[in-house]
């Protein structure tokens, strides 16, 4: 069993930055990906990040590559995601995930086996 907890969201202006951390207790395996999504109001849950555990290759959903970077702490079972040049459209509220085998469906959230509680992000313009 693996619990993820998030932390780090806040309010920053539009082109500020914020990183935010997923502590994972319970053991990451070689064979977990790590993922980061995102909800804003009204909207459904989309893929924002992921980085395999054991290759530390990433993942960037299209609207986040280049201003977004996921990285992972094997030691601290912790996973981080800095946000630069944020935008107002990257308000929402931030999840952490964890899929015990996920191959390339690393965008897909029902692969994710768990889930942190969220932190939220308000980017104002």
């Amino acid at each position: 069993q693996v619990q993820l907890a998030e932390s780090g969201g806040g309010l920053v202006q539009a082109g500020g930055s914020l990183t935010l951390s997923c502590a994972a207790s319970g053991h990451i395996f070689s064979t977990y990906t790590m993922g980061w999504f995102r909800q804003a109001p009204g909207k459904e849950r989309e893929f924002v990040a992921a980085i395999s555990w054991s290759t530390s290759s990433t993942y960037y959903v299209a609207s986040v590559k280049g201003r977004f970077t996921i990285s992972g702490d094997n030691a601290k079972n912790t996973v981080r995601l800095r946000m630069n040049s944020l935008k107002p459209e990257d308000t929402a509220d931030y999840y952490c995930a964890a899929a015990r085998y996920i191959g390339s469906s690393y965008y897909d959230k029902t692969k994710y086996n768990y889930w942190g509680q969220g932190t939220q992000v308000t980017v104002s313009s």
